[in-house]
Formats: structure tokens, sequence, C-alpha cells
């Protein structure tokens, strides 16, 4: 037994001993190859991008880590640069790109390189970079050599490195929480434009001997994933804030997805325009569901132009208010401010050859200060289709117009069908709209006639409404077409001591009487269409005018002309100088029969 035991304990000693010498040995070989790949990796990476980039970018860091077990290495303090004399040659030589990039960051993680591959088949072969919380700062300056060239580098980068290597792939870059700073030198004193928080997934780079010609690469790549969550812009006047929610982005598509975007006024709707200092119109957007479908990456990269094919929203909501008895703004001047006007005016060239919109609730309020009260008019479920979209030369000579068709429901009743078309080359911002309002119950207009035009209507149902103008930045005219019966309204006026709208019983009897039409067609059955000329105010918006010039057409429809209204006036006159006339001989009389009765007390 004992000799049993000595047997034994000198196996399990000679095993350990042989397994401690095993490790030693590994680790040394693990060490010797740590130690040894670390130049070599760092002498890849430097010679690659320089190469790769024709001599653009160098790329230096402080330390590199590597383990060899996991095949994963780490770079302290990275900075990728441009060398801008090698920039200012490649213009020379009709071969620079448009964007020049600085990137900077502190830890870049290489994950799984396959060293054994690289030094016995010269492939570098790795599975994942990462770059976490990196500074770019991105430089745009379009070039007129790089127009209508491939979506591949000039220099094919196998040609590059093709001495050292015969493939270069990376199955995925990530740049994580990306503090992205864009600059454009096409603009002379431009603002740069700033984004954190943004995520890209670059999937799939192969640099070998076929990748530069395959057809299904762009930039040798297979795809690009974009993402951003929760973006919040300061708008410069500090009157509101740009949000955005989910962003999502993919290159083989063409498709990007946003959860939800809003425009969010930081004051309340009285409150604005104080703030402001002078009646400006107040905008609270809200849209959800927002897809664009084929959008051209490389094109938007290289040159910043936005082309998307068709556009979708769905669920959104426009509300749109303005304060009356504030003061103008100073000199303020709202011509040449027309949408399809800020459409050209936009720095960034867009084309959208399709947009089309379900379920938009659009909302327009006055708060008038004459009547204390707030007016509003309501399109709600507005869907529709734009077409044109756009503000680029070269497709404005092809096709001027941008053509809108909606169908809505007014007050949430009565359907609207609405067109628009809009010149985008005329320099006084010419367009025309025409539509059809069906039959409604005339009373739901009262939520904007008494607070703004002081007039309830009492009852009256409308057939149909129908308009056509043409417009420019002096005024829209066009006709509109009244079809309604039995109509009686009230005018009002504010009481103060009441503090609300009361009925004005006698000129509410002679509008009935003298000036409103109760029914169009009338006895005859002859529809009468009525011609409207507004002349704009500088400072009336584009929703404003077309309001007014609605309005003035049904006013004028029922009978409410500047004619009648004279009419109506002269009658009060007249009726206001009878009754003072009434009330003077009134005074005379009872001055006569006081001094009767005076002189007989007198006698006795």
């Amino acid at each position: 037994m004992p000799d049993t035991k000595r047997y034994r304990y000198k196996v399990f000693k000679w095993i350990t001993c042989t397994l401690l010498g095993i490790f030693i040995v590994l680790a040394g070989i693990a060490w010797l190859l740590n130690v040894k790949s670390r130049p070599i990796l760092t002498d890849r990476i430097k010679t690659l991008l320089y190469k790769s980039t024709d001599s653009l970018y160098t790329i230096t860091f402080t330390k590199v880590s590597t383990n060899v077990f996991t095949g994963n290495a780490t770079l302290q303090n990275v900075r990728i640069t441009p060398d801008t004399n090698r920039f200012r040659q490649l213009i020379a030589l009709k071969r620079a790109p448009n964007n020049l990039y600085t990137v900077s960051l502190k830890k870049l993680v290489v994950k799984r390189f396959h060293p054994l591959t690289l030094y016995r088949e010269k492939k570098l072969q790795l599975e994942e970079i990462i770059f976490d919380k990196p500074e770019v700062v991105m430089v745009n300056q379009q070039f007129d050599f790089n127009e209508g060239r491939a979506l591949r580098p000039i220099k094919s980068p196998y040609d590059i490195i093709s001495k050292n290597l015969k493939e270069f792939s990376i199955k995925t870059i990530r740049f994580k929480d990306i503090s992205f700073k864009y600059v454009n030198k096409n603009i002379p004193n431009s603002v740069p434009f700033n984004i954190d928080d943004l995520n890209i997934t670059l999937t799939d780079l192969l640099v070998d001997s076929t990748s530069a010609d395959d057809p299904s690469r762009f930039y040798l790549l297979k795809d690009i994933v974009i993402n951003l969550n929760n973006y919040v812009y300061h708008t410069p006047d500090k009157m509101y804030d740009i949000k955005l929610d989910q962003l999502d982005f993919r290159a083989t598509t063409g498709k990007l997805r946003i959860n939800s975007f809003a425009l969010v006024p930081l004051y309340d709707e009285m409150k604005f325009g104080k703030i402001a200092g002078y009646a400006r119109e107040r905008f609270d957007i809200a849209m959800r569901d927002i897809m664009l479908n084929g959008i051209d990456l490389p094109l938007y990269i290289s040159k910043q132009e936005l082309w998307a094919k068709e556009m979708a929203i769905a669920n959104g909501s426009v509300s749109v208010f303005n304060q009356n008895g504030l003061p103008s703004k100073p000199q303020e001047n709202k011509i040449g401010k027309f949408p399809h006007q800020l459409l050209q005016l936009l720095r960034a060239p867009i084309l959208v050859q399709k947009i089309q919109l379900k379920d938009v609730n659009i909302n327009y309020s006055v708060f008038n200060s004459e009547s204390n009260q707030r007016g509003r008019i309501s399109f709600e479920n507005t869907s529709g289709i734009i077409k044109n979209a756009t503000n680029l030369d070269n497709i404005k000579a092809i096709n001027p117009i941008m053509e809108v068709n909606l169908n809505t429901y007014l007050f949430g009743q009565g359907k609207l069908d609405v067109n628009f078309m809009f010149n985008l080359t005329a320099k006084d911002g010419a367009f025309s709209y025409r539509g059809v309002l069906h039959n409604f119950n005339a009373r739901i207009l009262n939520q904007i006639t008494k607070p703004l035009g002081l007039v309830r209507i009492n009852r009256g149902s409308v057939d149909q409404l129908k308009f056509n103008f043409k417009a420019n930045d002096s005024g829209t005219k066009g006709t509109v077409a009244f079809s309604y019966y039995d109509l009686s309204v009230a005018l009002m006026k504010n009481d103060p001591e009441k503090d609300h709208l009361v009925t004005r019983g006698f000129l509410s009897f002679l509008a009935n009487a003298l000036i409103i039409k109760s029914e169009n067609p009338g006895a005859d059955g002859k529809l009468v269409p009525v011609n409207v000329n507004y002349s704009r105010p500088s400072n009336a918006s584009f929703f404003h005018m077309i309001w007014k010039g609605l309005f003035t057409g049904i006013k004028y429809s029922i009978g409410i002309t500047e004619e009648k209204q004279n009419e109506v006036r002269e009658h009060i006159a007249n009726f206001k100088a009878m009754r003072a006339n009434h009330l003077k001989r009134k005074q005379k009389r009872l001055e006569r029969r006081i001094k009767r009765e005076r002189e007989q007390n007198e006698k006795r």
C-alpha cells in the first residue's frame, strides 16, 4: 500500500509539473506573439490607411494592446487627420474627394483580427472595429471634376495594398455615440451643423482583387445603417425646440424611418407673441410615422443633395396661432414666404418626387382683440399627395410645378377637395388653388365667424362651396360659388360688462331684411358666383391670405358687400335721425306741457 501511494504521488507530481510547464511555454509563446504582433499590427494599420486613401490620411495613437488568444486589440487616443498639403495636391490632380474628415477618440477596439491568418496568408481579416464616442468633423466642398463619377475609389485600394496584403476585410465597423460636426465650404460664412448621439454601422468592408468593381457595393461596403435617438435642437431665436425621436436608415433599401418629429414652441399661445414682442405666428407641429424611400445615399454623401423617390407621413398635426392686437413686427415683410418660396430658400438641395399624407390635422386660429375671443378653422383627417417637391434648378427646368392634391374635412364635417399648383420658378411666387367644399351645416362656421367677423349663423345648410383662385405675392383673385339655403344670421358686439358677445338685435333685423340672402340659388334657380380681388398686406401670411380670400367670397355670396353694408349704414343713419327728431319733438311737447301747467298754477 505504501508503494502504491508513492507511485500515485509521483504520477500526480509528474502530471502537475508537465501541465505547469506547458502553461508556462504557452504563456511565453502568447507573450512573444503579443509583443511581436504589436509593431506588425501598428505598421499594418498605419500603412493601410495611408496608402488606401491616396496618402491623404494618417492615423496616430499612443498605445496598442493585443491579445493573441482572443484576437483583440485596443488603440488608445486615436486621431485620424487629413494632410492639407496632400489635399491641395489631389485637387490639382483632380483626385480630391468632396468630403474631408477628422476623427478623434479615446479608444478604438479591434475584435478578432486573426493574426495567424495575417502571418500565413497575408489576409488582414477583422471581425469588428468599434469607435466609441468619436468626435467627427466633416468638411464638404464640391468639385466639378467629381460630377458623374462612379461610386467607387478613383484608384483601386487593392492596387495600393497588394504588395503587402492579398485581402483586407472588416465584417462590422461601429461608430457609437458620435459627436458630429458638418462644415459647408460651398456657402460663404455658413454656420456649422452639430449633432450628438449618432450611431453608424458599416458592414462587410472588403478590399481584394474584385471588390472595387462589385456593383452591389458602394465605397467597398455592403451596407450602411444609421441610427439617431432623442435628438433635440434649440432654434437660434430661443422660441422653439426641434425634436426628433428614433431615426433609422439602411443604405441597401434606401429607406429612412422617423418615429416622430416635432416643432415645439417654448411658450403658450397667449405668451408667445408677447415674448416675441409682436404679433408673430406660432407653429406647433407634430408628425409621426415618417418614411422616406429610395434615398440616394452616395449622392447625399458626396454632394449633400437629398434625393428620395417617396415620402410618407401619417398621423400628424399642424397648429398655427396668431394674436391680433399685438403690434406688428417693425418693417415685417412676409413677401416671398409662401411654402414653395421657402422651399427654394433651403440651402440644402432637395428632391422628393412624391409625398403622401394621411390623417394629418391642420388648425389655424386667431385671437381677436375686438371680440376678446379666439376664432379657429380646422381641417381634420387631411390626406393627399404632393408631387415634385424640389429646389433643384435642373429638375425645375424640366418640371417647374409642385402639385398638391388634398382631401380633408372642415371642422371634421364638410368634405373639402383642394388642388394647389405652385410655380417653383415664378419670381412673384405665383400659384393657383381650386377646390370644392361639400354639404355641411352652416352653423359649424360660427367657430370662426363669431370671434373674427362678429357674425353668428343662426341656421343654414350648405350644399356646396366652390372656389378657383390665382395668387402671387401681391394678393389673390378668383371666384367663389356658394350654394346654400335657409340662412339666418345675427350681428354681435362685445359687451365688456357681460364679458361676452351679445346680439345687436336691430342691426341683425336690418341685416336679415336688407342684406342677407337667405338662399343661393334664389327663386330664379340661378347660382350667382362672386368675384374676389384681395390685395395682400406685406405682413400677411400664406394662411391669412387664403382665409381672407375665401371669407371675402363667402361674405359677398350671402350679400354682405360694401354696397349693401353702406345701404344698411344709411338706414341706420336715417333711423337714428328719425329717432333723434322723435325725441326732440317729444322733449318740446314735454316742455310746452310743463309751461302750460306753470301758467295755470300762476293764474290760480
